[in-house]
């Protein structure tokens, strides 16, 4: 996980100076015809090769959007992934550390699974904000992926990002970005699970990130 999310931070220190000056005139060229994109977040491959390994967590997400205009896009969320500890352990409570030590795991797994809607606000050329409502539908597993209960999520995020377009129709593009994330609504949560998310907090913060995507 530590060396995923370096690679991301530092591609996009790399991409951003070669991409910014030719985005600029897509951003601003409203005459376009590709109005819908699909992307998908790069943390994602990060999975590929992984296996059974306790941490992988089966992370799947695809992003599909329209573009109304020059400033807004609107768009459908598909995600599920398997969380092996809670999600709200911050970078600054030794999240790495403790994934390394394996002291807060599950005596489990979570899958949380839903279909969500997105809304992405161009603010300045390529800069743009998000918001993200994904309400989920959690099953918890054993070690031996039997499950023990299910239960609802209401998952949302907040994004800030630079959007980059390359190709020669410029139907390409990259999204790096940081985004933060709460959860207020859970429930059904199993006892066992209950006692480790309530060390935690209902939100994650700075989480770096990077999408790829093509448009159409």
């Amino acid at each position: 996980m530590r060396s995923l999310a370096t690679i991301i931070i530092i591609f996009t220190l790399l991409t951003s100076n070669s991409f910014c000056q030719n985005n600029q005139k897509v951003i601003n060229d409203t005459s376009t015809n590709l109005k819908y994109r699909v992307s998908f977040p790069a943390i994602i491959l990060g999975n590929i090769g992984k296996g059974g390994e306790r941490t992988n967590t089966q992370h799947i997400e695809l992003h599909i959007k329209r573009e109304l205009d020059a400033k807004n896009i609107i768009g459908i969320k598909l995600a599920t992934w398997r969380l092996f500890q809670p999600m709200g352990i911050q970078w600054w409570d030794g999240l790495l550390d403790k994934i390394d030590s394996e002291s807060e795991f599950y005596p489990g797994y979570l899958r949380e699974t839903g279909i969500g809607i997105s809304y992405q606000r161009m603010l300045w050329k390529g800069l743009f904000a998000s918001l993200e409502i994904l309400p989920q539908y959690k099953t918890y597993l054993d070690l031996d992926d039997k499950k023990i209960a299910n239960g609802f999520k209401l998952y949302t995020s907040y994004h800030i990002g630079y959007h980059l377009a390359f190709g020669k129709k410029k139907q390409f593009f990259i999204e790096p970005q940081f985004h933060c994330q709460n959860w207020m609504i859970d429930t059904n949560t199993p006892d066992e699970f209950k006692q480790l998310d309530n060390k935690w907090k209902s939100h994650f913060l700075f989480e770096p990130n990077l999408y790829i995507g093509i448009k159409f």
